[in-house]
């Protein structure tokens, strides 16, 4: 087919058509997004106008519904009965106090539901209509309440508070009682306590999250019991206590903060859910978006706030949204699903004849790489058998290396092992004399018994020599089951002299382990251990070397070795495994001891570890498999 056929509908240059395609789209997603923006305005300012309403309606009746008590305080004020009993003296006011209880009685009876009492002077109820029940606030002192403080300035207040008798919340309505024949002075206080519990059941009654909050942006009712004594923003501890000890009878406040600007709320304020992640709205199904507004309660400096759910302006938003694109949507994916037609067909056709080049790069790419591949197995081949070669040679060096340690070892302990064997040889030599002359002598019994002696230390001897030369024999690494209890004794017996002549105490577990390892090869990691140990404890007033086993993870044993030296110092514990680092003074040592004995234990699945010992002193915790290793 001919070029000129093989193009789009649009003909245009690629480039080109690639500008519209992204045009069309950018105008359907503007479409949308302008269709989202103009709904979503629209159902805001409906949404504000109902929650607006609302707020009025509902601020109208709790306002109404605690404060239709107020003018009980001036009729309290004005009784002749109340008076009587804030004027009489002190040892007096008993006489008065069962007329102004009746009177207050009465007028409670009258009203149905709110707590009247009277306060002297000190903040003391001598009066209250509450007196047939059990928890009756007369007596009790309410000096330090706000609403009493303030009405005793000669100032009518209202005020939420908590009693500290029933620990039931109101709304505290107080009135000054002036004496007018003494310059209006204040005399008492009469106070009319509302419940609050009917604005709660009405709060609970609306479809919205609603709260309440005071002067101090503290929760006072809500629709929700748990958001109670809640803060819209967060106050200092100190704050938050005395508001509680004042006010609500040392109830828990601000333990919930809600994070709320309760001034820009009057106007309305969005909350989004991220807002809301970790905040105690989350009770209100924190996945949701919410309008916040609030209005205020001129009778009682309350607010009111209201949360309206923007879920239903949202999802309004989203279907206009979505018709408002569907439209354009369908032209544009016409248009597209027949440029795209031409353009499959134009591809079908190229990627058949791609297809067949690319087959037959493929066939001579195949033959080159046959080629490549057996010449790269026959170098493998050559690799794998020099690294055999090379590992060999490793392993000869090592053992060699090992071999060598075991007879510097046994050459520093050579003058301990003579004078041994030198004591023992001078008591066969003398016992050997003795029975010859008690022989001459004809007795019998006592050459038998210097004989039995000779033979005794000769096995003596035989005990010192044999541990020696199987710990100098070279043989390679043999792993097997290993009695570890039998190989600290073996290393310890080359030290014995050492021991005895440094006083050092020596502690063996009581128990024992077997490790899968080479017991020569083991035997010569204690030995240069316990080298180790006795000369650090050169000079220290305690000298003990304490050996300890205990199961490590993965099914393997730990071997501790404990001496109660000098210590490892933090620039030791560094360089503790370096070839040629050694603490000892020069002479002394190589510094090889150490980093051949973790190679020994690493060889057959081990390790060394070392580290200060508790109290002072080294320790060095030898890693052995308990199994063999798959």
């Amino acid at each position: 087919m001919p070029e000129s056929h093989q193009r789009s509908p649009l003909r245009l240059p690629k480039p080109q058509r690639a500008l519209l395609v992204i045009g069309l789209l950018a105008a359907w997603l503007l479409v949308g997004l302008l269709a989202f923006k103009v709904s979503e305005a629209q159902g805001l300012k409906q949404l504000h106008e109902a929650a607006s309403h609302q707020l009025d309606l509902l601020a109208a009746a709790i306002d109404n519904e605690v404060t239709r008590h107020a003018s009980i305080a001036s009729a309290v004020s004005l009784s002749t009965d109340v008076r009587a009993l804030l004027q009489a003296p002190a040892k007096e006011k008993y006489l008065f106090r069962a007329a102004a209880n009746h009177f207050l009685e009465m007028l409670n009876d009258h009203l149905g539901g709110p707590a009247i009492f009277v306060l002297d002077t000190t903040g003391l109820v001598i009066a209250s209509s509450d007196t047939n029940i059990s928890d009756t606030l007369l007596g009790a002192d309410l000096s330090s309440m706000p609403f009493f403080q303030g009405a005793l300035a000669g100032t009518p207040v209202r005020h939420y508070a908590t009693d500290h008798v029933s620990k039931e919340p109101g709304f505290f309505i107080a009135l000054p009682i002036l004496d007018e024949q003494h310059d209006w002075q204040v005399i008492g206080v009469a106070v009319v306590k509302s419940s609050v519990r009917a604005a709660e059941r009405r709060l609970r009654a609306q479809d919205a999250p609603t709260l309440i909050v005071d002067a101090n942006d503290i929760v006072l009712l809500a629709s929700l019991p748990e958001y109670r004594y809640a803060t819209l923003q967060r106050q200092p501890p100190e704050t938050l206590a005395r508001i509680s000890r004042e006010q609500f009878a040392g109830q828990v406040l601000g333990a919930t903060v809600l994070d709320i600007d309760i001034h820009a709320a009057e106007e309305g304020v969005t909350v989004p859910p991220a807002w809301q992640a970790g905040n105690a709205l989350d009770t209100f199904e924190g996945t949701k978006s919410y309008l916040v507004l609030s209005r205020r309660l001129p009778e009682t400096a309350w607010r009111i706030v209201v949360f309206s759910d923007l879920r239903p302006v949202t999802v309004l938003a989203l279907t206009h949204a979505t018709l408002a694109a569907a439209a354009f949507g369908c032209l544009l994916l016409g248009l597209l699903y027949l440029d795209q037609s031409r353009r499959m067909a134009l591809d079908r056709r190229k990627a058949l004849g791609m297809l067949e080049r690319a087959n037959q790069r493929l066939e001579g790419k195949v033959a080159a790489r046959t080629i490549d591949l057996s010449e790269a197995v026959r170098r493998l081949e050559c690799e794998v058998a020099e690294r055999l070669r090379v590992e060999q040679a490793l392993r000869a060096a090592q053992d060699e290396r090992i071999h060598s340690a075991q007879l510097a070892v046994l050459g520093k302990m050579a003058t301990g092992i003579v004078h041994e064997l030198s004591q023992l040889l001078g008591a066969i030599g003398t016992l050997s004399a003795n029975a010859i002359e008690y022989t001459r002598r004809g007795d019998q019994a006592t050459s038998a018994e210097n004989l039995r002696i000779v033979g005794h230390l000769s096995g003596q001897m035989g005990d010192i020599i044999t541990p020696l030369k199987t710990f100098a024999r070279r043989s390679p690494a043999t792993l097997g089951a290993v009695n570890v209890a039998q190989t600290v004794d073996a290393a310890l017996f080359l030290f014995a002299q050492r021991l005895r002549e440094q006083n050092i105490e020596v502690e063996l577990p009581a128990d024992s382990w077997i490790a899968w390892c080479d017991r020569n090869r083991l035997q010569l990691v204690l030995v240069n251990l316990i080298g180790n140990a006795i000369h650090a404890m050169v000079g220290q007033p305690v000298r003990r070397l304490s050996f300890a086993n205990a199961p490590a993870s993965e099914g393997r044993l730990a071997l501790s070795v404990t001496d109660s030296g000098s210590g490892l110092s933090p620039q030791t514990l560094a360089h503790l495994f370096e070839p040629f680092f050694t603490t000892k003074p020069a002479g002394s040592g190589l510094g090889l001891g150490l980093t051949l004995s973790r190679d020994i234990l690493r060889d057959f699945g081990g390790d060394l570890l070392g580290e200060p010992a508790h109290g002072g002193g080294a320790r060095f915790i030898v890693v052995l498999p308990v199994t063999p290793s798959s």
